[in-house]
């Protein structure tokens, strides 16, 4: 089975490192974007089996982006936030919000399909 991922972070040569990482492993697909906007298109027409999300973007941040795709999508979307703000406090409120876990940043290219193929298990 192939784990499909939509990666959301406004930040290019992120998307490509995580991209890379990630598909390292046959049984991950990524699509990516660089926006929350862009990523409530895609999911217009696309649903992936989890949704990897920056909290830190301009315009429609993480929180934000989360929210609209409850309001849109329901709870049918696994969201994991990948962030640099991944203290204790702030990993609590966004398990509070609903997420599925959080990947801080800087992650390890070399761990990343790994943390993402345990946190799809849990689902």
């Amino acid at each position: 089975m192939t784990i499909e991922i939509l990666y959301v972070d406004d930040e290019p040569d992120l998307r490509e490192v995580a991209t890379i990482a990630l598909e390292i492993d046959p049984g991950i697909h990524v699509r990516s974007c660089g926006s929350g906007a862009e990523a409530l298109t895609i999911l217009e027409s696309w649903t992936p089996d989890l949704v990897l999300l920056d909290m830190m973007m301009p315009d429609m941040d993480g929180p934000t982006t989360h929210a609209e795709i409850r309001r849109r999508f329901g709870s049918r979307l696994p969201i994991v936030y990948i962030t640099a703000r991944a203290q204790e406090h702030e990993r609590q409120r966004l398990i509070s919000l609903g997420a599925l876990g959080v990947i801080a940043k800087p992650f390890d290219a070399m761990t990343l399909a790994k943390q993402v193929h345990e946190l799809v298990d849990r689902v």
